[in-house]
Parts: C-alpha cells; sequence; structure tokens
C-alpha cells in the first residue's frame, strides 16, 4: 500500500482520490503525530466488509470448503443446461 503525508494527499487531493478509485488501490495517509488513515473507494470497502463476513462465519466457511472438496472431486451439483441459460440470462 501506498503511503503519502496528509500535506501531499491534500494538495492532490482530486488525484488520489481518482487513482484510488480508479486502480482499486488503497492510499495511505500519514500525519506528522503517526496517525493514518487509508483513502479507498467505497465498492472496494464493501467488498473488504463482505470478505471479513465470510472469513468470520464458520458456518459458510464450511460451506466453501465442502463445495471445493465435490468440485475438486467432480462430484458436486452440475446445474441443467435451463438453469444455466436462466442464471445467464441467454
Amino acid at each position: 500500500m501506498d503511503s503519502v503525508s496528509v500535506n501531499r494527499f491534500r494538495d492532490n487531493l482530486k488525484a488520489f482520490v481518482e487513482e484510488a478509485i480508479s486502480n482499486h488501490t488503497p492510499l495511505k495517509v500519514t500525519r506528522r503525530s503517526g496517525e493514518a488513515f487509508v483513502v479507498m473507494s467505497a465498492d472496494d470497502w464493501e467488498r473488504e466488509q463482505e470478505t471479513l463476513y465470510v472469513l468470520q462465519n464458520s458456518s459458510l466457511m464450511r460451506q466453501l470448503a465442502e463445495s471445493a472438496a465435490t468440485h475438486t472431486q467432480g462430484s458436486g451439483y452440475a446445474p441443467k443446461d435451463e438453469e444455466v441459460d436462466e442464471i445467464t440470462r441467454l
């Protein structure tokens, strides 16, 4: 993660915000006192929150592990062509 001073961030606010949004890269902004904050797009932040929720939920992690195992074995659920068409809206 790149890091900039709060003064440089303030002087180039628009460019730094645009870069964080378009490149999906968070930016650490540091103050003289040593405190810092992170600038990132709202979409990226929401994705991070969803990921943390899944990782902290043992039931969802168990379902993911089971799904990965059945996929590897080739024994998982295989949707019919009509179901795939409905999902992909073809």
